[in-house]
């Protein structure tokens, strides 16, 4: 069986949520994950593979500047007719993070049509023109969706009959490592302590001005910032002995430096594009043994803030309060014990378990009898190249 998704997300972009899920698929799928295209001079056009683990490949169009939108997704579309055509694809899934691909996907007929609503993206900057309108009809086709998170299951549930959240989940045995004594990473073990931490994508839904406020009145506390910058300009973040911006980490080298903070932070605006989201980083902070301070998001507030696991926080000065509250705090086990609990059942590999039970039940309804079966490993090879 084959399942081909189409994201807006570069894969080797950040480690999220669509590896977390299509890499448990790439078990026992052949997965085909398409990205955006990227324009190179002088150049045919063509499909780029990059075998990115066993049974799944990263699929990045190659396409000549200058194409027109119309144009640009008339040849998406015969890229992908002859991809299916030559390596025999079996169009059982196709799985959607971007209703922008329904413009040069809507003439094939796959088995199921898969939307995982990841995020309000209509409120992103730079959303693409359309959006809003490609996503109805995408929620029109979906045989089943999924949510990113509770608040915005909230707020899509009455625009399908079949849609689930599917909040944040976690990789537990990633993320305890940093409770052990680590080596720390070169660029963070010069840092002084107290280190208050970060990482994920530095955009326009960071909150630069709180940062930049508490660094500025406890110039012994170091704030280490991870991930790349984008959407915003690099010389507008703040330029401040104890703010540390170390640049984009493999998910691999995270426990490292979360075992050497004190705190961990999510510091995001209240708008348009945070609304919705659900950070994947609460619980993997967590799971590391860090305490956290947020800004009240609403998947961080509910259901982490009124279980008092995490510290939220409106302003620069209940920021302050609350890192000092937990500075303080000489022992963290009774905390831990708490963490520890409430996150027993939270793992992707539950999350994963829940989407194919209901992949099934779908599947069903349509008519068709059975489970979605998993296919043998050795039966689902495919002669691509780089």
């Amino acid at each position: 069986m084959d399942l081909i998704c189409f994201s807006h997300l570069r894969w080797n972009f950040v480690y999220q949520r669509p590896q977390h899920l299509l890499s448990r698929f790439a078990k026992t799928y052949r997965v085909f994950y398409v990205e955006e295209p990227v324009y190179e001079n002088d150049v045919k056009h063509h499909l780029q593979f990059k075998k990115a683990q066993n049974n799944l490949w990263v699929v990045t169009p190659v396409l000549q500047p200058g194409l027109s939108i119309k144009e640009s997704n008339a040849v998406q579309h015969k890229l992908l007719k002859e991809m299916f055509e030559e390596y025999n694809l079996n169009l059982n899934i196709f799985w959607y993070y971007t209703p922008m691909a329904l413009a040069f996907t809507n003439n094939f007929t796959p088995e199921m049509l898969v939307y995982d609503c990841m995020d309000e993206l209509a409120n992103f900057k730079f959303a693409p023109a359309g959006l809003k309108e490609y996503e109805a009809e995408l929620f029109a086709k979906a045989d089943v969706v999924f949510t990113g998170g509770h608040n915005l299951y909230k707020a899509k549930m009455k625009a399908h009959h079949n849609i689930f959240p599917v909040p944040s989940s976690i990789d537990k045995s990633h993320f305890v490592k940093a409770r052990r004594n680590v080596e720390l990473p070169a660029d963070q073990e010069n840092i002084p302590l107290v280190r208050m931490g970060y990482y994920g994508v530095i955009d326009e839904r960071m909150d630069i001005d709180l940062i930049k406020n508490v660094a500025l009145k406890n110039p012994s506390w170091h704030f280490v910032m991870i991930g790349p910058v984008i959407k915003i300009d690099p010389a507008s973040l703040p330029q401040l002995p104890n703010i540390h911006f170390l640049g984009n980490k493999s998910y691999e080298e995270l426990p490292a430096y979360l075992s050497g903070w004190q705190i961990a932070i999510i510091p995001f605006l209240l708008n348009d594009a945070t609304k919705y989201i659900s950070p994947t980083k609460t619980p993997e902070y967590l799971s590391a043994g860090v305490p956290v301070i947020s800004t009240p998001i609403a998947d961080v507030v509910n259901p982490y803030g009124e279980n008092n696991l995490v510290e939220i926080v409106n302003d620069e000065d209940e920021f302050t309060k609350a890192a000092k509250k937990i500075l303080k705090n000489s022992s963290k086990e009774k905390w831990l014990n708490k963490v520890d609990a409430f996150l027993a059942n939270n793992s992707w590999d539950n999350s994963f378990d829940f989407i194919m039970q209901e992949l099934t039940k779908t599947k069903n309804k349509k008519g068709r009898t059975g489970q979605i079966r998993f296919i043998n490993n050795s039966t689902s090879t495919v002669s691509i190249h780089v």
